[in-house]
This record gives C-alpha cells, sequence and structure tokens, in this order.
C-alpha cells in the first residue's frame, strides 16, 4: 500500500499536473483531485490504485518503504 502523500511526490518528481496523469492513467481528473486531498491510505477502487501505481512505474518510478517506515518515491535505480 502506499500513501496519499506518495502519489503528490510521484506527480511531482515527474512534473505533471493532475491532468496529465488522468490522460496517461485513464483515471478521472476529479477522482485523482478526490485521493490527493486525503491524508494517509488513499480511500479508492483497488483497481484504481493499481492503475496510478502503474503509471508511475512505467513512467520510471518506484515506491519505497511501507506506510509505517520510510514511505517514499524515487526514480528507479539504473542497471
Amino acid at each position: 500500500m502506499i500513501l496519499t502523500a506518495q502519489i503528490r511526490a510521484a506527480r511531482s518528481l515527474l512534473g505533471w499536473t493532475a491532468l496529465d496523469l488522468a490522460e496517461k492513467s485513464g483515471v478521472a481528473v476529479s477522482t485523482l483531485r478526490r485521493i490527493e486531498v486525503q491524508l494517509g491510505e488513499p480511500v479508492c477502487h483497488p483497481r484504481t490504485l493499481q492503475d496510478i501505481i502503474r503509471t508511475f512505474e512505467e513512467a520510471g518510478l518506484e515506491f519505497i518503504g511501507t506506510p509505517d517506515n520510510g514511505p517514499g518515491v524515487r526514480f528507479k535505480p539504473k542497471i
């Protein structure tokens, strides 16, 4: 599970607007905005969260840590 702060941070790292993420993930802008104003773990349909995470991973990011221990986001290390 990831935190809503990680979603906001991931968008920031990529320089994406909510509209950019919506277009790339297929998740409605209104849904993304509703998720991003929440605190803690996102309250949404599991498929929605999977689509968001997949989109960021395809863009070269990875989510690290756990909600309770060092949650973050970073660019995937180059191998």
